[in-house]
């Protein structure tokens, strides 16, 4: 149970439920490929720190607050991007590394251990690398076939199924957040030419990437003039 000023580090790869007894705010944070202190500590803690038994809440210092109150900021105001969460992620690993015990350290350590031996880290470290199925299978040594089998085995989907989705939010995610042009976007992402990339998008989007880039410019800048409003109406413009 979590009492206020408290976290969990949570092994990759678990399951867990959340139940507020009382009006709370808290924040989850999920992540496939963590920053990491030095490989030295990391080695040590392997080698030389038990793994504890019980997984038990570890106090917020300050220097952990200050990280979360500005996270609950930006969150707020809805400026979260993908730049602002790779710096996020190293102020994390930063602040646990630096403030944190080696036996603190062990209950995200050794779970992470066992996870990056793991046939799903491999998949999520390997997936942007290959264009196909069969690419993947080649990648890790496997046969298409028992590439197939592990992976609906391990991600409960077929795996063109779950590469096609990571690919269509892989899309729409440079659309919506990067400088890419067009162009490096398709071929980016395996596509022969741009029309075989716009027909893509017109049947899983609905519209043109042209015209996905241009709504989510014009959603942000219509977000930005309400929120203008809304400061100036009350008095702090």
């Amino acid at each position: 149970m979590l009492k206020e000023g408290e976290f969990i580090l949570q092994a990759i790869g678990s399951k867990f439920e959340m139940l507020a007894m009382t009006d709370c705010e808290c924040i989850y944070y999920g992540f496939i490929q963590p920053e990491m202190f030095c490989d030295s500590r990391f080695n040590h803690i392997m080698k030389d720190v038990p793994s504890p038994l019980i997984y038990s809440p570890l106090k917020i210092i300050p220097e952990l607050q200050y990280l979360l109150s500005g996270s609950i900021a930006y969150l707020r105001d809805n400026k979260i991007c993908r730049e602002l969460l790779s710096l996020k992620r190293k102020e994390l690993a930063f602040v646990l590394g630096y403030y944190y015990s080696d036996y603190d350290l062990a209950t995200l350590v050794h779970p992470l251990a066992k996870y990056t031996n793991s046939f799903q880290c491999f998949v999520l470290q390997n997936y942007k690398k290959v264009k196909t199925v069969e690419e993947l299978a080649q990648l890790g040594g496997y046969t298409l076939s028992t590439l197939r089998r592990i992976f609906t085995s391990v991600f409960h989907e077929p795996v063109y199924e779950w590469m096609q989705a990571r690919r269509k939010e892989g899309i729409l995610d440079d659309l919506h957040n990067s400088d890419y042009s067009i162009s490096e976007i398709c071929y980016k992402y395996g596509f022969e030419s741009l029309p075989h990339f716009s027909n893509f998008c017109k049947k899983f989007f609905g519209v043109s990437p042209r015209n996905l880039r241009k709504n989510e410019y014009e959603n942000k800048n219509n977000l930005s003039d309400t929120k203008e409003i809304e400061y100036s109406s009350g008095g702090l413009l």
